[in-house]
C-alpha cells in the first residue's frame, strides 16, 4: 500500500478558507460604503482570536473523554452542552408544541422540526453580518422511524401516517439567538420554513426536460415534488444551503418482476427488499412499476436560500445522481467552484467519489440571483486511486472516456442520471462506502471517511461479475471498522485532474484479537465507522461515527461503546475523543458559529433498535432503549441539535 508522509501532504498555509473569503467580502463592502461597522470590527477581532488560538496553543486543547455506554451526551469537563431544537419542536409561525405521545397530526408535523437531524449550517443574522449570537440554522432530516412517529406506530398503516412520515422528512430553517448563556429557538420567526417530501422543486441542469425525467404528473420533466433521505450538506460562496439526497431507492418499489438495468444499478427493487416505508401504498408515484421515471428525479444535490422562505428550491442535475453524502466546497484560484461528493449506497456498498467543477467563476459579491446558474454547467468527474499513491479525475462527459451512444449514453443528461454506470465505464475506483468529505482551509487537503464494507473480498458492485478484493485505497477485506483517505490536488488547485493520496488512518479497536479490526490510530484510541467529517478554521479534523445499534450491541464494540465524535491533528495524526452520544444514536452534523465559540452537533435516532436497518422501535414501549433527551418526563427518544460551548466562553477545541 502506498503511504505518503504527512509532510508531503501539508503545504504552506497560504490559502483563504470559505469563512475568511466571506470576511474579506464583508470588510471590503463595508469600507466601500464609507464606514467600518461594529460588526466588521468584531469580525476582524474574531479572526485574530482564531489565528492566535491556532498559533499559541495546542491544536487539540481539551480533556479527552472515555468511551461510554450511557444514555446521555458526554463532553470534556471544561465544556457544557444543551439541546437547541429537537424533533417536533415548532419552527414555523403558528406551529404547535410537540406532544410527548407523538399525537401531532401530519399537518402539524409540517410546521415542526422533522425527524432524524443530519447535515446543517449556521447562517448569521442579519444577512451579510458575522454574528455569532443571532442566526439561522438550515438543517435536513434524513429519514424516520415510523413506529415512533405516531402513538400506535405503523399498525394500522394509513394515508395520514404516510403524510406525517413525508412531512417529517426534508429540510428546515429556524432562527436562533444566544442570550443569557444559552441558545434558544425564536418562535414564530418569519424565517421559519419546512421543506418536505411534497414541496415543489425546480429541476435544472442537463437532465432537466429529458425523457427519463418526465412523468404523467410532470410531462415537461422540469418540476418535482419533494426531497427525502437528505444526508450531509454543503454551502455556496453566495450564501445558500445545499442538501444531498442519499438512499432514495428505499422509498420506491417495483413489484412487476421487470427491473431495468438503471433501476437495478440504483437499488430499485421489489417491496420485499425495501426498507419498509410503504409510501407507495397511499402515494402511487412511489410505485416505480407504474411510474418508472419517478426515481430518476431523486438522488440529486438540492439548493435553497435560507434567508428567503418563499424561494423555490432547486435540484442541480449537473452534479450527478447518486446516494449523495455531502457536497463540499473548495474554491479554485480562478473563482470557479468545486464540489466533492461521496456516493454512500447502503445496498451496493461499492461506490465512487466524485467532484464537480463549474464552467464559470462565481460572481464575487453577488448573491443567489447573480449565481443561480453556476451549478448547472461544468465538468463532472469520478476518482481513480492508483496503488503508487497517485490518482486521477476521470471526466464523466458524454462522448469521452467511452461514454458513447454505443455504451448507452446518448447525451450528458443520460450520463448524470446514470452517473454510477458512467463511473463504472471510465474505471473509477470502487470505495468502501464514501461518506462525508472535508477540505483543509489552508493546505486544501481533502479528507474522506470510508465507513465500512463487509462485502469487500467476497461481494461485488451491482451489475459487476467478480468480487472486489482489497486495494491500496481500501486496504482491508472485509472492512468492518472503516478508514479515512486524504488527497492533495496537483499544485493545490481543486480543478486539477491529478492528485496524490494516502490513508490517513484505519479505525478500529486496538485491543481486538482480529488484526483487521484493530486499526492504526496513534495512542490506541478506539472508534469505528467514521462518517461525519469537518475541518475547522484552526485546522482540526473532527470525526463523527455512525455504527449501527446492532453492531454496538455486539462483542466487536465492547471497547468502543456508543457512537462518538473525535478530533484529529492532520499533521501528527493524534486523535482525542471529544464527545460520546446516548444509546443507539448516530453522531452527525457539525457546524461552528463564526467566532468558533459554539459548536452545533446533531444527535440522530437515539434509541435505534438493534435490528437491521432501519431498526424500528416498539411503539408500545418507545423508551425501552433510550429516553434521550427528555428523560422520564418525555414520551419517546427524539433526534436533536445540541450546542456545545466551553465553560469559560473560549474557542471550542483550543
Amino acid at each position: 500500500m502506498a503511504k505518503l508522509s504527512s509532510s508531503t501532504l501539508s503545504p504552506p498555509e497560504e490559502s483563504l478558507d470559505f469563512d475568511d473569503l466571506l470576511a474579506l467580502r464583508l470588510s471590503r463592502r463595508t469600507l466601500l460604503q464609507g464606514s467600518l461597522s461594529l460588526a466588521a470590527l468584531s469580525l476582524f477581532g474574531g479572526c485574530r482570536t482564531l489565528e492566535a488560538a491556532r498559533e499559541e496553543g495546542p491544536l487539540l486543547g481539551f480533556t479527552p473523554v472515555p468511551i461510554s455506554k450511557a444514555d446521555t451526551v458526554v463532553v470534556p469537563p471544561e465544556y457544557t452542552w444543551q439541546v437547541v431544537n429537537a424533533w417536533g419542536d415548532p419552527i414555523m409561525p403558528g406551529a404547535p408544541d410537540f406532544k410527548p405521545d407523538a399525537s401531532n397530526t401530519a399537518a402539524e408535523q409540517a410546521l415542526q422540526s422533522g425527524m432524524f437531524h443530519d447535515g446543517m449550517h449556521y447562517f448569521p443574522l442579519p444577512k451579510g453580518s458575522d454574528s455569532s449570537t443571532h442566526g439561522l440554522i438550515a438543517i435536513n432530516y434524513e429519514y424516520t422511524d415510523d413506529n415512533l412517529l405516531t402513538p400506535e406506530g405503523m399498525v394500522p398503516w394509513t394515508a395520514e401516517k404516510v403524510q406525517k412520515s413525508k412531512n417529517a422528512h426534508g429540510m428546515g430553517v429556524y432562527e436562533v439567538r444566544f442570550e443569557n448563556g444559552r441558545w434558544r429557538t425564536v418562535r414564530d420567526s418569519p424565517y421559519g420554513r419546512r421543506i418536505t417530501a411534497d414541496t415543489p422543486f425546480v429541476i435544472k441542469g442537463p437532465a432537466a426536460g429529458h425523457p427519463w425525467m418526465r412523468t404523467a404528473a410532470d410531462p415537461a420533466g422540469r418540476t418535482v415534488l419533494g426531497t427525502f433521505q437528505n444526508c450531509a450538506n454543503g454551502v455556496t460562496p453566495w450564501g445558500t444551503f445545499l442538501s444531498c439526497e442519499e438512499n432514495v431507492n428505499a422509498y420506491f418499489i417495483n413489484d412487476t418482476g421487470k427491473i431495468s438495468l438503471l433501476e437495478d444499478r440504483y437499488g430499485i427493487g421489489p417491496s420485499k427488499d425495501g426498507w419498509g416505508f410503504r409510501w407507495h401504498e397511499f402515494d402511487q408515484r412511489f410505485d416505480a412499476g407504474k411510474h418508472p421515471n419517478e426515481p430518476n428525479r431523486f438522488g440529486w444535490v438540492v439548493e435553497f436560500d435560507p434567508y428567503d422562505p418563499k424561494s423555490v428550491p432547486v435540484k442541480h442535475t449537473a452534479m450527478g445522481r447518486m446516494a449523495h453524502e455531502g457536497a463540499v466546497l473548495s474554491l479554485a484560484p480562478d473563482g470557479r467552484v468545486v464540489y466533492y461528493m461521496g456516493d454512500d449506497d447502503y445496498r451496493s456498498k461499492f461506490e465512487h467519489i466524485y467532484k464537480f467543477v463549474s464552467k464559470r467563476p462565481w460572481v464575487k459579491g453577488g448573491g443567489y440571483a447573480e449565481n443561480q446558474d453556476i451549478l448547472d454547467e461544468g465538468t463532472f468527474y469520478a476518482a481513480r486511486f492508483h496503488a503508487d499513491g497517485t490518482g486521477e479525475w476521470l471526466a464523466l462527459t458524454q462522448g469521452k472516456n467511452g461514454l458513447t451512444l454505443e455504451r448507452g449514453f446518448a447525451s450528458q443528461a443520460e450520463v448524470v442520471i446514470n452517473a454510477r454506470t458512467a463511473a463504472d465505464v471510465v474505471g473509477a475506483t470502487y470505495m468502501d462506502r464514501p461518506e462525508w468529505i472535508a477540505v483543509h482551509p489552508r493546505s486544501k487537503e481533502v479528507y474522506v471517511s470510508l465507513s465500512n464494507n463487509t462485502a469487500r473480498g467476497k461481494g461485488k458492485p451491482l451489475q459487476q461479475k467478480d468480487p472486489v478484493g482489497a486495494d491500496a485505497a481500501n486496504p482491508r477485506a472485509p472492512n468492518l471498522m472503516g478508514h479515512i483517505v486524504r488527497w492533495r490536488e496537483a499544485n493545490g488547485d481543486p480543478t486539477a485532474t491529478r492528485f496524490t493520496w494516502d490513508v490517513f488512518l484505519l479505525a478500529g479497536d486496538p485491543a481486538h484479537p482480529d488484526p483487521l479490526k484493530r486499526g492504526n490510530v496513534p495512542g490506541g484510541v478506539a472508534f469505528a465507522q467514521p462518517d461525519g467529517l469537518h475541518i475547522d478554521r484552526r485546522g482540526v479534523l473532527w470525526i463523527q461515527t455512525d455504527s449501527s445499534a446492532q453492531l454496538m450491541a455486539g462483542k466487536d464494540w465492547e471497547n468502543i461503546g456508543n457512537n462518538q465524535m473525535l478530533a484529529a491533528h492532520p499533521r501528527t495524526g493524534e486523535v482525542r475523543r471529544f464527545l460520546t452520544g446516548p444509546v443507539g444514536c448516530e453522531i452527525t452534523g457539525i457546524n461552528f458559529t463564526p467566532d468558533h465559540r459554539t459548536l452545533f452537533v446533531n444527535i440522530q435516532h437515539p434509541g435505534e433498535a438493534p435490528l437491521p436497518h432501519p431498526g424500528r422501535n416498539d411503539p408500545k414501549n418507545p423508551k425501552a432503549i433510550s429516553a434521550w433527551p427528555d428523560g422520564e418526563k418525555g414520551g419517546r427518544p427524539r433526534s436533536a441539535t445540541i450546542a456545545i460551548r466551553r465553560q469559560d466562553g473560549g474557542i471550542v477545541g483550543a
